[in-house]
């Protein structure tokens, strides 16, 4: 039956794979009772017990002791329990060894599955640990196949597929098989076909991440991100701010030349990110979050979350973004409604009157040539 060579074999997968000869002679215990009592019929309480120290299994049977017996199977009268042990009274349990004989071939083919089964059980509980670990994080893994919709990644360092749906890769991603990619690891689940881990490029973490690996400052928290938007493929704003004099927090996350930001854009296939300094007032940091957009004027109004925002002419596409990705960010960015309007002036030469709307635009000497003549 169950001999040394088997309970050695046990500990070399202890040593080879890592995991407690225990837990392998509890499984085998619980696994070889119910195959023992399915084999048999019986209706006893019965326990396999395995012993590797002397290498030997052994099958016992419990009944207690009644006075008078109603079930055979799991009691035993005073008096046949006396004939076993003088000493045993009402309410004891008698142990008894049942013979293996029978039970051999079963007991073997038993222990096979359960061994096999066991260590696939363990080895799927530390790959998920590991890549639970993974969560939240960036991870670098390895185009394996594609759909129409759905891209599958060999994740680094573990034995899951990351899935990559559409919907979390960027419009302008373009993988072959064999390409590696770095993908943030957005959700990792279990379901009744195994580790589900959902990974992804377009959540707002995964630039996160990105700026916190190429930017040393942001990594040791020189430089904190206080809100980070973005509508991905498009556009990102960023918003950073430091408690340390002289340094600029724009600047760092920038890098000399560009070359930091640069780096993300690459992975981004372009997309633009715009760095911006955050401020405790208001307008500063709203004008701030229209980016490169000129503004002429601007009126907050605090309680209400509304600002009102005049830019010249020429350049309200600019500060609108296009389809409104600009503005829209911006208000994101902020918390505040943004209501960009155009500065637009209409000159009327009668009776030298000047006539404006949105009147705050700056006046140039020319402006005024025209009036004179």
């Amino acid at each position: 039956m169950i001999n040394k060579d088997f309970f050695e074999a046990l500990r070399d997968l202890e040593t080879e794979k890592g995991i407690s000869s225990d837990v392998f002679i509890s499984a085998l215990e619980q696994a070889l009772t119910a195959a023992y009592k399915k084999n048999s019929g019986m209706a006893k309480n019965t326990q396999v017990k395995l012993n590797p120290e002397k290498h030997t299994i052994k099958i016992y049977s419990y009944r207690t002791v009644v006075e008078n017996v109603e079930d055979e199977d799991k009691e035993i009268s005073l008096e046949d329990a006396r004939k076993i042990k003088k000493s045993y009274k009402v309410g004891d349990m008698v142990m008894q060894e049942e013979s293996t004989k029978e039970f051999n071939r079963i007991a073997v083919q038993t222990a096979k599955q359960v061994i096999t089964q066991k260590i696939k059980e363990i080895e799927k509980q530390s790959v998920f640990k590991d890549i639970a670990e993974k969560e939240g994080k960036l991870v670098v893994a390895n185009v394996k196949r594609y759909d129409a919709d759905n891209v599958y990644l060999e994740i680094g360092g573990t034995t899951l597929e990351g899935l990559l749906t559409k919907k979390d890769m960027l419009p302008t991603d373009n993988f072959k098989i064999g390409d590696k990619v770095k993908v943030y690891v957005r959700h990792i689940k279990e379901d009744f076909k195994g580790t589900v881990v959902q990974v992804s490029r377009t959540h707002v973490n995964f630039v996160r991440l990105l700026l916190e690996m190429e930017v040393p400052e942001l990594a040791n928290g020189v430089v904190s991100i206080v809100n980070i938007v973005r509508e991905p493929g498009l556009r990102t704003k960023v918003a950073v701010s430091t408690s340390v004099a002289n340094l600029d927090p724009v600047g760092a996350c920038i890098g000399n030349k560009g070359m930091r930001i640069n780096s993300i854009i690459n992975e981004l296939n372009g997309e633009k990110i715009d760095i911006i300094a955050y401020s405790d007032n208001p307008a500063d940091y709203i004008v701030s979050a229209l980016s490169s957009a000129e503004v002429s004027e601007i009126t907050v109004d605090t309680p209400a979350g509304i600002a009102n925002v005049t830019v010249p002419e020429n350049k309200l596409s600019l500060a609108i973004g296009k389809g409104g990705h600009n503005v829209r960010l911006a208000a994101k960015l902020t918390g505040y409604k943004i209501d960009v309007k155009a500065n637009k002036a209409i000159e009327h030469k009668t009776n030298d009157v000047v006539s404006t709307t949105n009147a705050n635009i700056v006046l140039d000497d020319d402006f005024f040539n025209d009036i004179d003549e």
